[in-house]
């Protein structure tokens, strides 16, 4: 079923000038020295569209000016176009500030209209505009649906009957003779249909025709995609200083939008990203903030990378007030197919696991989430070696550690990273009461290459039956200091 979203936003030039515009002071966009869009309390003020500064200013001496730019607001749009990439690669931008996405073939995949609604709304809602959304079988007329508020429709004929009721000059095209539509009571579009159309064309031209024709399905509709380029970088000109780096988080949230969105359209993941915080410029210019997110397995889902780098910025202490944003997508890798078994893993997925573990990085620090990797040697404090959680072990590597003629050996579970030196009482080592030795001794006897270690280990037993491992050095010489000396190494669980 071919099916359109039409996304209108009316709201842009205002809103590509301040994020806040719904709560902000009084933020009001002129073009060529009048009003083009002010915020919902500059309007309570009483400014009008079309008035001019001097009037607005009269009214609210504190209104916040701008001018419109063109080019920020085709930044803005092509940055919504970017995010809505995810939903499907069919993107179109139309006339007036409206953007036509085909879902006709995501709709399964995305649980139906309603939830694709929502999702699209989320997404929009995320990068900090507002808009009207529209539903229809035709993308002309989703387009005049959405420019009109309409709602959504899902078949021709509801379509049919929607349109007729929309006013006549709502096209483009007959806008021109608004006039002449109102002088012979032509008020709506259904009104519109019913004129002689070689009449209609001579009077009004063809673009009106094949723009109706278009819009009630009776005329194929063409569009240029909108593509995703071959790499991804996106800014962000924040709208005042930020000193505190949590703040930096919905700017962040926007430009991962974005590229949400570039990774799905060019079926990719990531590995790592880059979040760089621009400080002030000119004399007093330094580098920018860099802050990695560096990813256990390649992801493309944005809730992910938003609460890690949440975590990130909560622990960032800024050098300098923060006045822009860019995110670079660092190393990339093709979007892996969706698991093949056929029931859930108990406990969750290993991508599950895989994203908790990232979480514990961004949150404690790389040098405080660690994964073992048992070296080959004798010595417990060396061959139970720690690196990060992130860094990608071979598996033979991890298999050919362990000597052979030590993996029958009982091993504590908890090694300690510095033994402990034991009081002797009784000729016996204490350790909160007298020990027991409760095994024959072991001997290692290793690092003749580097430091030699010469020990006796045995299994230890306390008399609340709580079992240690514990070592004693070999007694070497006949001085007063020749005495063994004991100490504890690990915990038996």
């Amino acid at each position: 079923m071919r099916l359109w979203i039409g996304l209108y936003l009316p709201q842009l030039p205002l809103e590509v000038f301040s994020p806040n515009w719904s709560t902000d002071t009084g933020c009001v966009v002129l073009e060529h020295e009048r009003v083009l869009a002010a915020s919902p309390l500059a309007r309570a003020a009483g400014v009008q569209l079309g008035m001019r500064r001097g009037g607005v200013l009269m009214l609210m001496p504190e209104a916040r000016i701008v001018e419109r730019s063109p080019e920020r607001e085709a930044e803005a749009l092509h940055a919504v176009a970017m995010a809505l990439l995810q939903y499907t690669p069919q993107v179109a931008q139309a006339e007036e500030a409206t953007l036509l996405i085909d879902i006709g073939a995501s709709l399964r995949l995305f649980g139906g209209i309603r939830a694709l609604c929502r999702r699209v709304r989320a997404s929009l809602c995320a990068l900090g505009f507002s808009g009207f959304l529209s539903c229809a079988p035709t993308a002309r007329g989703t387009w005049m649906l959405a420019r009109r508020r309409a709602g959504r429709v899902l078949t021709i004929d509801s379509l049919t009957r929607r349109l007729d009721r929309l006013p006549s000059t709502l096209p483009p095209p007959a806008r021109a003779f608004a006039t002449w539509f109102e002088g012979i009571g032509c008020a709506d579009l259904g009104a519109l249909r019913r004129l002689p159309r070689p009449g209609l064309q001579r009077r009004c031209g063809r673009a009106l025709l094949d723009m109706l024709d278009a819009a009630y399905g009776m005329a194929p509709e063409l569009f240029e995609w909108i593509e995703a380029p071959t790499s991804f970088h996106a800014k962000i000109e924040l709208f005042d200083r930020i000193e505190n780096a949590e703040k930096c988080l919905m700017g962040a949230q926007m430009l991962v939008q974005q590229l949400t969105g570039w990774l799905c359209a060019r079926q990719l993941a990531v590995e790592r990203i880059t979040l760089l915080l621009e400080h002030e410029r000119g004399r007093v210019a330094r580098p920018p903030t860099a802050v990695e997110i560096a990813l256990g397995e390649p992801t493309w889902r944005d809730e992910h990378l938003v609460r890690l780098l949440r975590e990130r910025l909560a622990k960032l202490v800024l050098e300098a007030p923060v006045i822009g944003l860019a995110l670079d997508a660092a190393q990339l890798q093709p979007m892996a197919p969706p698991s093949e078994s056929l029931f859930p893993e108990p406990g969750g997925s290993e991508e599950d696991r895989v994203r908790m573990l990232e979480l514990l990085v961004a949150r404690l620090g790389p040098d405080n989430v660690l994964q073992a990797l048992p070296q080959a040697d004798y010595r417990p404090e060396v061959a139970n070696a720690w690196v990060p959680v992130h860094q990608k072990v071979r598996e033979s590597v991890r298999a050919a550690q362990m000597p052979p003629d030590v993996q029958s050996l009982p091993r504590p579970t908890w090694i300690l990273a510095k033994p402990i030196a034991l009081l002797m009482r009784n000729h016996r080592p204490f350790y909160g009461s007298p020990l027991k030795m409760a095994s024959t001794p072991e001997r290692i006897e290793a690092g003749w290459w580097s430091q030699t270690q010469t020990r006796d280990y045995f299994i230890a037993e306390g008399q609340d039956h709580t079992l240690y491992w514990v070592y004693r050095e070999r007694i070497v010489g006949a001085a007063e200091d020749a005495n063994p000396r004991w100490f504890l190494h690990g915990l038996f669980g």
